[in-house]
């Protein structure tokens, strides 16, 4: 999220509690950059959520969100899956057979 994000955040939990938090100076400088790193829809949706149930305003650990963390573990897989598409059966079929010899070699070796 951004800084005028960050600072929506803060204001609505003025907001939601009146009574007991105030947007201080100080709650700016040192809230508005741990939001920043947080996602903006998924923090206010936790604020919403916590709101509807609290009666004493959040902590920010209490409604943070964070978008997740970019894993190309799958393209990585499609990519290995289209390349060993177009590789042929036969040296497939050989270097599962390679694979299993060294195997067998290892597994002996480890008995020993």
């Amino acid at each position: 999220m951004n800084k005028d994000q960050a600072g929506d955040v803060l204001r609505a939990i003025g907001d939601l509690y009146p009574n007991t938090f105030q947007v201080t100076e100080t709650k700016v400088k040192l809230l508005i950059p741990q939001l920043e790193k947080m996602d903006y829809d998924r923090v206010m949706a936790n604020l919403s959520s916590f709101a509807a149930i609290n009666k004493f305003p959040p902590t920010i650990a209490e409604i943070a969100g964070y978008a997740p963390e970019h894993n190309d573990s799958l393209e990585k897989m499609r990519k290995w899956k289209e390349e060993s598409a177009k590789v042929d059966p036969a040296v497939k079929k050989r270097f599962a057979k390679e694979m299993e010899n060294l195997f067998k070699d290892k597994s002996k070796n480890a008995e020993v």
